[in-house]
């Protein structure tokens, strides 16, 4: 049974009317003429020069509405397949849009071809004109991607064959996981049968045996389909190296570096001060280990609350209010913004079977609103993921009156804006004494529990990523190697602290972020973004609302130059620098020592709660 607009929580409305309806139907058909228009537009200018560049500015303005409307139809599509992942309708309206994105591409080869030998006196000088100001650092992206491209017709070649090939399988992992269903045994004998989209929250169930219940049925369901997504994982990373191979890519990780807008020196400063950290976040997890009394964590630990009292499931009446109290209470612009967020109910929040894994911010460049999706199962820890999505949703806020060409910002700095947003919350909390001391340990954990995940989970996804790119370059991997490559990342990070057995061989199956098709490396960029937020909220709560239009001033430059330049600007720090990075992860030991101070009184001698 398929779910309708109307059965959704969140009002779409303001997107078109109704579903295939005639008002989307005709926006379609202009848009796919507009686009149609522009790639014969392009292939007739030559390369710009002095001489068209009046032309070329012209196609640029041209371009940049389409992407607008595009963004909006895209957002909506998004919104609906995301929500029902069973609909038929959905998934023949989400390959239909997968088409449109092949022409985007063909059309896209055309303008790099008009930037990729222009010299740069007539390229500063179209940037400078009138028209064009405020997309300047857009054009300059186009113009070093131009620097790794095919011939034009094998450019289009590759857009129309990545329809159903590498478009194809991204869909397929879309399809399947949708519909996956787990069986879940509870503690008392009881079963029920359950989609897999609401297994994560189990996983973060304070009963130990709730949790390995949830990650043991779940992951029999991901063997079920192992083979499809092994299939569907070689095909992605095997087509990327083929495109990389014949665009002149030297190295695979120099996608994902362009993509993130940051340099290689970067990435490799904050790697080492994670690794010379890496006890620190060990520390965080033999904690927890101590208060369960285990030897090690399991993979199913890794986001579970200590065992303490007071951990009351939250309505989302409740769990929507604290967010909503934390945010106007330090910043109340924020508070005010995602008060209007629930009231004109942009959240798609309820447990529903059909409902895809994970959550995420989508928004029109169109109609400058924002939509949020997860699924809420009452637990702090989506208390959290609510106030992470508010975040990015404030961001495009905050960008609402740029033109669309400067909103497109990297997710190294878009991750910045989430998890801002969530400490904010943890701190909400952390100052309302009508929490209790168990309350507020319980925020600490999860803020140093996140800590944890962001510099030992998303660090082993980055290493089984980049193993598992090494290794299909000679050839496809089977899924036992899939395993064996997600368990030695898993053990090279954690060390002894994960227990024997407790490693979760099945995670590059479960992860729906390995098979996203418009980004590789879909890992970094949040440690990333969460070690930076440190920095911009240790500035926040020293320099207290007089850092807030500095903080707003960072996010409107997100879209408009490196992240390296953006961070120098906001911070005045260099993030080629290791200890930058290493001062961030130490930021922790504060939270940590609280937390540490608060157990004794809260934990009895049995490591019950006292």
């Amino acid at each position: 049974m398929t779910v309708t607009e109307a059965q959704m929580n969140w009002d779409l409305k303001s997107y078109f009317p109704a579903f295939n309806g005639p008002e989307m139907e005709d926006f379609k058909e202009q848009l796919q003429q507009d686009v149609a228009a522009l790639q014969e537009r392009a292939a007739s200018l030559a390369a710009l020069d002095s001489d068209n560049a009046a032309q070329w500015e012209e196609f640029i303005v041209d371009y940049e509405d389409a992407v607008q409307r595009s963004s909006h139809l895209g957002s909506y599509v998004g919104c609906l397949s995301s929500a029902d992942a069973r609909s038929e309708d959905y998934k023949r309206e989400e390959a239909a849009l997968a088409q449109m994105e092949a022409e985007w591409e063909k059309l896209e080869v055309e303008l790099l071809r008009g930037v990729r030998e222009v010299g740069d006196e007539v390229f500063e000088a179209f940037c400078a004109r009138p028209a064009l100001q405020g997309c300047e650092h857009f054009l300059r992206r186009q113009r070093q991607a131009a620097q790794r491209t095919m011939t034009v017709e094998k450019e289009v070649l590759a857009a129309e064959l990545g329809v159903d090939g590498i478009g194809a399988w991204g869909r397929l992992y879309d399809t399947v996981s949708g519909k996956l269903e787990f069986d879940m045994e509870y503690p008392d004998g009881r079963c029920e049968r359950l989609p897999i989209s609401q297994r994560r929250s189990l996983m973060q169930d304070a009963d130990r045996r709730v949790r390995r219940g949830a990650f043991e049925g779940g992951n029999v369901a991901w063997q079920g389909v192992e083979n499809v997504t092994a299939a569907a994982l070689n095909a992605l990373s095997g087509t990327r190296l083929s495109l990389n191979r014949h665009r002149g890519v030297d190295h695979f990780l120099d996608v994902a570096l362009f993509q993130a807008a940051i340099k290689r020196e970067t990435l490799e400063a904050m790697f080492a001060a994670i690794y010379r950290e890496v006890e620190l976040a060990r520390r965080i997890l033999r904690l927890k280990a101590q208060a369960m009394q285990t030897a090690g964590v399991a993979w199913y630990d890794l986001e579970a609350p200590l065992p303490l009292s007071d951990q009351e499931k939250l309505s989302w009446e409740q769990g929507r209010g604290l967010v909503e109290q934390s945010f106007s209470r330090a910043y109340p612009d924020l508070g005010a913004f995602v008060r209007q967020t629930y009231e004109k109910e942009w959240i798609e929040w309820e447990p529903r079977p059909g409902k895809r894994s994970g959550a995420f911010c989508t928004g029109s460049l169109l109609n400058k609103e924002s939509r949020i999706f997860m699924t809420y199962n009452s637990t702090m820890g989506d208390v959290r993921t609510l106030a992470h999505e508010a975040g990015h949703a404030f961001h495009s806020h905050i960008m609402r009156a740029l033109r669309p060409l400067a909103h497109l910002y990297p997710m190294t700095l878009a991750e910045s804006a989430s998890t801002f947003g969530e400490m904010i919350l943890s701190e909400g909390v952390l100052a309302d004494p009508s929490f209790s001391a168990a309350q507020k340990a319980g925020i600490l954990d999860m803020e140093v529990g996140h800590g944890a995940i962001y510099l030992m989970d998303i660090p082993v996804r980055y290493e089984f990523e980049k193993a598992m790119h090494e290794e299909r370059l000679e050839g496809e991997l089977s899924v036992s190697r899939f395993k064996e490559l997600m368990v030695e990342a898993q053990r090279k990070v954690f060390g002894e602290v994960l227990e024997e057995g407790g490693e979760d061989p099945y995670f590059w199956a479960s992860k729906m972020h390995f098979y996203f098709t418009g980004v590789t490396f879909y890992n970094f960029p949040y440690t990333f973004g969460f070690l930076l937020s440190r920095g911009l909220f240790s500035l926040f709560k020293k320099e207290g609302a007089d850092f807030l239009p500095r903080y707003e001033e960072f996010l409107l430059l997100t879209g408009s130059d490196t992240a390296e330049n953006v961070a120098r600007q906001a911070l005045g720090r260099d993030l080629e620098d290791m200890e930058f990075w290493a001062e961030a992860i130490r930021s922790l030991e504060e939270p940590l020592d609280s937390l540490e101070a608060l157990l004794p009184d809260l934990l009895g001698r049995d490591g019950e709660p006292a």
